[in-house]
């Protein structure tokens, strides 16, 4: 009755397939199931990786006692049970593995909570998480583990997963077809296989066809607004308007529409671009691009999708220059590294006699009053005075 990813799960890393990184002859992995010292980790990755079945693996290769926790479903009073557990396991001379799924979702104190008896040898901690462990797992903890990141199973791994499915369910299938149901499945091949089953179950014959699997796959891209592809993709529209290339912009924009994100987001990121990266050598693009956010706010998706397109090519066809960026990024600089500079004394305004007295205003040169309308008075502090942020025309 269970399904056939799970029918399918490896036992062995001879079975195990990806992260070829991790399991291949001379990887980590193998040098530690070797020399048979376990260390503890957090398995990062996307799902269906194959996270849970190398945790399991390491644990019956290792004879180590195996506790599972979910981050979602338990909690601390869980935790405590596992605890006491393994130190009844160390009493006996015997190792434990805690696999933690989902460990990010576990606050700071729960996370807390672990630190001493990971650092004590208690018990060892494989943390399983889709998030980015910088910005969810406390430093503490991250300090006393190794990040192992999964990557998605590439195309060859997935069919030789479905090759194996389809013979476990006594209905071969063509290669051409398999090979469909792995590209579609954007490298989680328990989404594969469970694309498959379906697919045969509702195949007449058993034999499927691309139609079959059209409606066997509810085809879908992986994205997350408050994630790490939310950051990473717009990361990518950034650099692909920077390097003058509209389509890969558009396509990146589109990935972010499609995802549900909302398309402020977009445009305010746009409006950024356009003063970062393009500035003053086209002061249009950010009068364009505040028009463009207003656009947006006033139409929604989807019909303000086109106006966030016709930005971004313009932006992308745009003269580049980041004199403003580094111009800003360095006045800042000074801001803080100096802190309250004085303001050079003739600059000062000298409302009242007493100012006036103490030389407020003294020797301020009126620039409209100069032939060439421009003077050569200080305008900097004294310990900036000789400091310039663009070049001088």
């Amino acid at each position: 009755m269970a399904p056939l990813a799970t029918r399918l799960r490896p036992s062995t890393l001879n079975d195990f397939l990806g992260q070829h990184h991790l399991v291949a002859s001379g990887s980590i992995v193998q040098k530690m199931l070797q020399t048979d010292h376990l260390f503890s980790m957090i398995f990062w990755g996307p799902p269906a990786t194959g996270k849970t079945t190398l945790a399991r693996i390491i644990a019956s290769q290792t004879n180590a006692d195996w506790i599972e926790l979910s981050a979602v479903m338990d909690g601390k009073s869980e935790l405590k049970k596992a605890i006491e557990r393994a130190k009844k396991n160390m009493l006996n001379e015997r190792r434990t593995i805690l696999f933690v799924d989902e460990i990010h979702r576990w606050n700071k104190a729960q996370q807390d909570a672990l630190l001493p008896y990971v650092e004590n040898g208690v018990l060892i901690l494989i943390g399983a998480t889709t998030e980015n462990p910088s910005f969810t797992i406390i430093n503490a903890l991250l300090s006393r583990t190794r990040v192992l990141v999964f990557e998605p199973l590439d195309i060859k791994d997935i069919v030789l997963a479905l090759e194996k499915g389809s013979a476990e369910m006594r209905a071969p299938q063509p290669t051409e077809l398999l090979s469909l149901i792995a590209e579609r499945a954007n490298g989680d091949v328990r989404f594969a296989l469970n694309s498959l089953e379906i697919a045969i179950n509702t195949a007449s014959d058993g034999i499927i066809t691309e139609s079959i699997v059209a409606s066997a796959m509810q085809l879908f891209l992986k994205y997350d607004k408050n994630g790490e592809w939310h950051y990473d993709i717009i990361s990518a529209v950034h650099k692909s308007l920077r390097s003058s290339n509209a389509d890969a912009a558009t396509y990146w924009i589109c990935r972010m529409l499609d995802g549900g994100e909302d398309p402020l987001f977009i445009a305010r990121r746009l409006l950024r671009f356009a003063s970062e990266d393009i500035g003053n050598s086209s002061p249009t693009a950010l009068m364009m691009a505040n028009t463009v956010y207003e656009t947006c706010q006033k139409l929604g998706m989807p019909e303000c999708g086109t106006a966030l397109i016709q930005l971004a090519q313009y932006l992308a066809r745009a003269p580049k220059n980041n004199n403003v960026y580094t111009a800003y990024s360095a006045a800042m600089h000074d801001v803080k590294k100096h802190g309250n500079l004085p303001v050079p004394l003739h600059l000062r305004n000298a409302p009242t006699k007493l100012m006036k007295d103490i030389v407020y205003g003294k020797d301020y040169q009126y620039d409209h009053d100069l032939k060439d309308k421009k003077s050569s008075q200080q305008l900097m502090p004294d310990a900036l005075k000789n400091q310039t942020y663009f070049e001088r025309e």
